[in-house]
């Protein structure tokens, strides 16, 4: 367990069990209206995700984003009998309408990774259409809780940020990297491993969202669980490149795409129920952090209706997570700098 303090170590409690947490989110009879828009709804990770969301009774309008087929996801997913309106809007000129007093913006969109790419080579790219989009929700959705899916996460929530900042609407409390699938994948692979049942195990992962930057943090996950030296680096290494895995056996296919979406939709949720006033929610995100030397870093977050409530920090860390953190820090800093020079050079 983690031992930052008795709160946290509480909190911890509630940290990324998603199977419960839908089942809690879909019980749940909500006054709250929320509109919800996912930008980039017709792609792999956007069309499952959008179906996820239309199944939320949290959701009350569902806006549908992307540069082409939006009508066609959209009308088929209308007919679905759930409680959110759903509407599409396709290209440049409807993208304003699609984000206009959004509550929630998830942002999946732009290429997906193939065999032998890196994130980074994803960048110049999808830096681009994350500007675009932010530049949007910065005159349109000002107030709204933007989630970052895109890739590089490590470097389009930076930004996400500065782009924000240049409209002056920046407030790092309502802007997250979407990291939950780094915690999902621990739990699965944990579970696996220890025989348990799924349902019941929370890993907090800490970092980034790309190889060594994602850090799981074995030793704080409920139940406890120890592995020998050598089987927990070799979970913490297929924890790190589980999205290098899936790319490999899709075959050029694409990359992970249903279990991002799935885990997309559980970090929105929790958004969500937040927002509606449910207390004591926590989930691991990258956010504007002071916890190490990286101006972002994912860590457990408290969230509240206003986004981040408070940030509980990292706890105490073996010596091997330790060392994972140490190590990751050039690759997590250099990363940032790169999406924070890119706005600096290329938006007005």
């Amino acid at each position: 367990m983690c031992a930052i303090d008795l709160f946290s170590a509480t909190m911890f409690s509630r940290i990324a069990r998603p199977a419960q947490q839908i089942a809690r989110q879909f019980s749940t009879s909500s006054s709250n209206d929320a509109k919800v828009c996912v930008l980039g709804a017709a792609g792999g990770i956007g069309q499952p995700l959008s179906l996820l969301m239309k199944q939320s009774p949290l959701v009350s309008h569902l806006a549908l984003y992307d540069i082409a087929h939006t009508p066609g996801v959209a009308a088929d997913l209308s007919h679905i009998e759930t409680k959110a309106k759903v509407t599409g809007h396709m290209g440049d000129a409807q993208l304003a309408e699609c984000v206009k007093d959004a509550d929630v913006v998830l942002i999946p969109a732009g290429v997906p990774r193939k065999p032998g790419m890196t994130r980074d080579d994803l960048f110049n790219t999808n830096a681009s259409i994350v500007a675009n989009l932010i530049d949007a929700c910065a005159a349109n959705c000002p107030k709204a809780r933007i989630g970052i899916i895109t890739n590089p996460v490590n470097s389009t929530v930076p930004i996400a940020a500065e782009v924000l900042k240049k409209r002056g609407v920046y407030d790092e409390k309502r802007l997250f990297g979407v990291t939950t699938l780094d915690v999902v994948r621990s739990n699965t692979f944990i579970a696996e491993a220890k025989n348990l049942d799924v349902n019941k195990v929370s890993c907090p992962v800490i970092g980034g969202h790309s190889g060594i930057t994602i850090i799981p943090l074995i030793s704080q996950c409920t139940p406890a669980v120890s592995f020998p030296k050598d089987e927990r680096e070799k979970l913490s290494v297929r924890i790190q490149n589980a999205g290098t895995e899936v790319v490999e056996a899709k075959a050029g296919a694409g990359s992970a795409t249903l279990s991002m979406a799935y885990a997309a939709s559980v970090f929105a949720k929790s958004l969500l129920e937040a927002l509606n006033g449910t207390e004591g929610i926590v989930t691991c995100a990258y956010v504007s952090s002071n916890e190490t030397g990286a101006k972002y870093f994912a860590t457990p977050i408290l969230l509240g209706k206003n986004g981040v409530e408070k940030n509980l920090g990292i706890g105490q860390l073996l010596d091997y997570e330790r060392k994972l953190l140490n190590d990751s820090m050039d690759e997590l800093n250099s990363n940032i700098s790169k999406g924070e020079a890119f706005v600096a050079e290329n938006v007005q």
